[in-house]
Parts: structure tokens; sequence; C-alpha cells
């Protein structure tokens, strides 16, 4: 016993299963979550599987929740409750959003939501997508195949008999089944989703972006016109949820709303959310809408709304007194649980039987502790800051290790960005904010030859706004670098950013910096000429973009910007200077270096593989689908 328990107290002293662990974040939410007790705030989950008991019954089409609770109380842990739940019994679509980057283009950022949830959603390691494209198929043609038979046999015996035609015979058999369906683009981009080789630019498409000329001539689709993209977004937006409701029960979840931004026409983030929401809501065909927020947004922003009855009745549709469902803090009796259950799946995690479940932890003081009422923010807070062996080891050591106040929080955030950094590098706006991070950190350095003197903002017209991130001032004003992160594949919209990163009297720049992981399509003249004019002409760069070097910076930027983890700015660098984030990193010293003037190596081809043959008829008519022969 002595052993074990001093085999326990070295594993202690090394790792805190507490630390860093405060704040849910949508890692936890589509992965694995936090140590969950499901009796504590279940009326407000069991609220949510309710309405989607009924919904599914037929005895309501639309069921609107909004829950209330005060900072740290559990909303986001309610969320992940009911998504981990709703995979495990495979009965509805789970659609969550958290990030409001633009309220401008609500219904366009939604449609990414959309189609970023279902593609995140997976049940035995299948999209949601394909979920809904192999009962597509199985209803219009009376087959019964799995979507892993779909994705592993069928689909490509298929395209190897038929070409990629068979895919417009799909479509067709579909269409006619389902007069009903308007847009026969989204069932074929859906239907694309089966095929291994198209799934990423099938869900590129659906995410309202823009393929390359070549990828969509394969796979048959058009590209959206860039210009009208949130009016047609809600639209098309619609058209997805209607189509998909058909098979599973949307749960769409608004989560973060208490931030302060706000939109061109005056309304708060929580204001246009809420009316996101109403919309939804009349005109879903079925489907649960679920709202967490503070108390405070609900009373002093929702209800200061024009026609703020209306979308109330339409926010609370659940409850008869028109209210939102409060959370509860916590009370003794649920302080001991949660630590238990945490201390549980810790110890069994690390193969270690401890002298009794709350160890280091004492019963009474817990107890105590609850009286209080903390959060369960506050709890886990508590946990972190007392998990501690109390007495010395055999070697004298001390109880606890020292460190810094930011790592764990970074650590945390690290594992997050190590388990989604395939959608990260995507996400232009969240790797320009760490760069960003990073290059203010070096204020006062030099590093490369470039002496930091500021970071700022690119001052441009409306027309011009957010295409470069920002620029970097240094050496007494001589260079103004020009940064802009662009991941995005389609020639318009790459062509238009890298036409703004040339213009350098115009953004008073001495330097334009493209920042990207991908080549640029061949066919896109006016990307191509403005890149060869950035790097031949203007003395720019092309800096390749690395999971290796942006993962520890966007780790930092979501500790930075998370403001539940009640740091400083100071303590953040801080930590950046000790560890040397920034300084050593070898995106952040090319982006200074001097320019080499070439494109860099190794970029990733966004260009669909040529293997599969692309036309072996030029109709469809004669394709006869037999699956005797590939099932």
């Amino acid at each position: 016993m002595a052993d074990t328990r001093c085999s326990i107290d070295e594993l202690i002293r090394n790792k805190n299963p507490f630390a860093g662990h405060i704040v849910v974040r949508a890692a936890q939410i589509w992965g694995k979550s936090f140590p969950d007790v499901p009796s504590i705030n279940c009326h407000a989950s069991n609220a949510v599987f309710d309405a989607v008991e009924k919904v599914r019954k037929g005895q309501r089409e639309t069921v609107s929740i909004t829950i209330t609770a005060e900072k740290g109380l559990g909303k986001s842990h309610i969320i992940s409750r009911i998504r981990h739940r709703l995979q495990a019994e495979n009965s509805a679509l789970f659609i969550y959003m958290s990030k409001y980057d633009n309220l401008n283009q609500i219904h366009y950022q939604f449609l990414q939501t959309v189609t970023a949830s279902l593609r995140a959603f997976r049940i035995q390691n299948v999209m949601q997508w394909q979920e809904i494209a192999a009962a597509l198929l199985n209803e219009t043609s009376k087959w019964n195949y799995t979507p892993q038979q779909y994705i592993s046999s069928i689909y490509p015996n298929w395209l190897s008999r038929y070409s990629t035609k068979i895919v417009d015979k799909l479509t067709e058999v579909v269409i006619q089944a389902k007069p009903e369906i308007t847009n026969p683009y989204l069932v074929k981009a859906i239907l694309w989703t089966l095929s291994s080789v198209h799934a990423n630019y099938a869900n590129y498409w659906l995410s309202g972006l823009e393929l390359t000329p070549a990828q969509a001539e394969v796979m048959g689709l058009p590209n959206p016109k860039t210009e009208d993209r949130e009016a047609e977004a809600l639209k098309f937006v619609r058209q997805i949820l209607e189509l998909t409701s058909d098979y599973r029960i949307p749960v769409i979840c608004f989560d973060e709303l208490d931030i302060v931004d706000m939109a061109d026409n005056g309304f708060t983030a929580p204001q246009v959310v809420a009316s996101l929401a109403k919309d939804l809501y009349n005109n879903l065909k079925r489907g649960v809408l679920l709202l967490a927020m503070y108390p405070d947004t609900w009373n002093y922003q929702i209800r200061s709304l024009p026609q703020a009855e209306a979308v109330i009745d339409r926010l609370v549709s659940e409850q008869s007194d028109r209210q939102p469902i409060v959370l509860k803090y916590l009370n003794s009796d649920d302080v001991v649980a949660v630590v238990n259950q945490w201390l549980k799946e810790f110890y069994e995690e690390n193969q270690q039987t401890p002298t009794h479940s709350l160890y280091p932890f004492n019963e009474d003081k817990l107890r105590e502790l609850g009286k209080s009422k903390p959060t369960i923010r506050a709890l886990l807070k508590w946990c972190a800051e007392n998990f501690v062996v109390s007495e010395l080891n055999v070697s004298g050591k001390p109880s606890k290790k020292e460190t810094h106040s930011v790592e764990p929080y970074f650590q945390q955030e690290l594992a997050n960005v190590e388990a989604s950094i395939d959608a990260l590098l995507d996400d232009e706006v969240a790797i320009a904010k760490a760069l960003r991070l990073a290059f203010n950190s070096l204020i006062g350095e030099t590093v490369e030859k470039v002496s930091i003197e500021a970071v700022e903002e690119v001052k441009a017209s409306s027309a011009d706004q957010g295409y470069i991130d920002f620029k970097i001032i240094g050496n007494k004003g001589k260079v103004k670098i020009g940064v802009d992160t662009i991941q995005q594949t389609g020639g318009r919209y790459v062509g238009a950013a890298l036409k703004r990163l040339i213009e350098y009297k115009k953004f008073d720049i001495t330097r334009g910096c493209l920042v990207r992981s991908k080549q640029i399509n061949s066919g896109a003249a006016v990307a191509k000429d403005c890149l060869k004019k950035l790097l031949q002409e203007k003395g720019g760069e092309w800096v390749k973009l690395q999971s290796q070097d942006i993962k520890p910076l966007l780790a930092i930027s979501f500790v930075y910007n998370c403001e539940s983890y009640e740091l400083t700015k100071e303590e953040v660098f801080d930590f950046i200077k000790q560890n040397k984030l920034a300084i050593n990193n070898a995106l952040i010293r090319e982006i200074l270096s001097d320019p080499c003037g070439q494109e860099p190596d190794n970029l990733t081809d966004d260009d669909l593989p040529m293997r599969i043959p692309q036309s072996l008829s030029d109709s469809t008519d004669d394709i006869d689908i037999n699956l005797a022969t590939v099932s």
C-alpha cells in the first residue's frame, strides 16, 4: 500500500486533472468532453431531450429553448452533455455555433457553421452528410446499404465503372423521387460526400466557398456568386435544413452569445443571433433550437429588441411562463459528485487506485465549499489550486510543482488545437489573430534585422476591408509589412486579395506578405498575375503556412482571447517570452526575413486527382446501376 500511495502522490505532483479545464471549448463539445454528472442541472438538458422526442413523434414541429446562467455556471457543459447523448442515440443532427466573427454576414457564417457541424458530427467515423446521402439513396432507390458500404466499396466501383457521370444519374433518381426538392445541386453535393476522393470538395462547396474551375467542372457544381453570398446563404441553409430534417431532427445550439461585438446596423451579437433564431423557428420544417446566455443578456438585450414579444415567444416556445430555463448553483452534494467523477476518470486513465475516491481532497472540506453554492468554474478552479499532496514525499521534495500561471491553460488549448488542426488551418480569422498576437508580443525586439515598433490595422475603404490582416511597423517606420492569410481555394477571392497585397502606396506598406499552405490554381489568371508582381516586381513574399508552426500560436491566442481564464495581458506576454513562442517560431521569423522571391516548396495540392475517369459517356441514360456487382 505504501508503494501505491507513493505512486499516486508522485502522479499528483506531476499531473493536475483540473488545471486548464475551467472553460469548455468547441473541441470538448465535438470530442471528448469533461467528466459529467448527468444529475446536475438535468432539468435543462432533459428539456432538450424531451423536445427532440416531441418533434420525432410529430407532437411539435419546432421547439425553441433558451437557457440563462451566470458566468461559469455550466451552460457549455450542458450543451456538451446534449451533444454526446444525441450522438450515442444517433437520433438527431447536432449543429453548434459559438463564433460570430462577422455579424454583418451572420447568414453566411451560419451556413458555414451548419456545414462544418455536419462534417464534424461523426458516428462510427461517418459524417452526418454521409448518413444523409445514404438515406437519400436508400429511400429513393429502395436499397438498404450503410454509409460505410457506399464509401468503401459501392462508390469506388461505380466511379471506376461509370466515371463521375454516375453522380449525375443518382441525382436524377433522387430528384424524380422527391420533386419537392428545388435545388438539384444541393442533392448532388451531398451525394458526392460518399466518395472519399471528392468528399472534402463537396463539403467546401456546401459551405458556400468557391471551387477551382477544374473541381467545379468535374463535380458538376456551379460556383457561388460572391457578390450576393449573404442573401443566398440564408436561402441555401434553409434548403439544407429542410432536406436533412427528413432523416434527422436538427438540434441547433447557439452558445457564447455574451460578447460586446456589434453589427453595422447597431444590433449586438445576441440580438443578431436572436433574430436569426426567430427566422429559423418560423421556417424550419422541424427542429429544436437552443440558445445559452447570461441573464443580463436576456433582460437587457433580447427584451429590448424591436417587436421583442414576437422574438421572445419563439425563443422560449416550450416555456409556459415565457421565461428561459435557469441553471442552478452547485450544492454540497453536487460538489462532492463533480469532484468524485473527475477523480474517478483521472485515476482510471492513470491506472491508480486511491485510498479513497476523493483523495487528496477531504469530503468535509468539499461539503463546506458547497455551502457557498459555487459555480462549476469556481469549483474546478479551486480544485486545480488545491490538488496537492499534504505531506512531503520520502525525498523531501515539495508537494506542489510550481508552474507558470498560463501553462495549464496553454496546454489545454494546445490539445484542443491538435484535435482540430485540419479545420483550423482553413480558419483565416483565427490564424490572423494568432499571428498578430505573436508580433505584438515582439514589440521592442529585433528579429531578422527588423526592430518591431508597432502592429497596426490597415486603413482601407469598405470595398478593401478584410483583405490585408495587419501590418508590422519597424526600423523607424522604414519597414511596413502587410500580412494576409489566404487559405481559400477560389481563384476570384485569391485574386482579389492578392490585388490588394501589391498596392503598396494605397495601403502604406513597403512589403506584401502572403501566408498560405495551398497552391494557387493554374487557371486563376488574375491571382497568378498578381502573385508574379508580388514576388518578382514588388519584393514581396509568400510564406508557407505549416501546422507545426501555427499550432502553439493558435493555442496561446485562444488563451489570450478567453476572458474566462482571468489572465492578464502581462501574464500571457510573459509566458510567450519565457517559452520563446514567438521569437523562435519559424513562421514568424520567415515573415520578417528578407524575401526570396520564390514560391514555397511542397504546397498542398487542392486539385482533384485525375486517376478517376472524368467522362466515359456524354449521357447518363445508358448507365444501368447494378448493385449486385458491387455490394
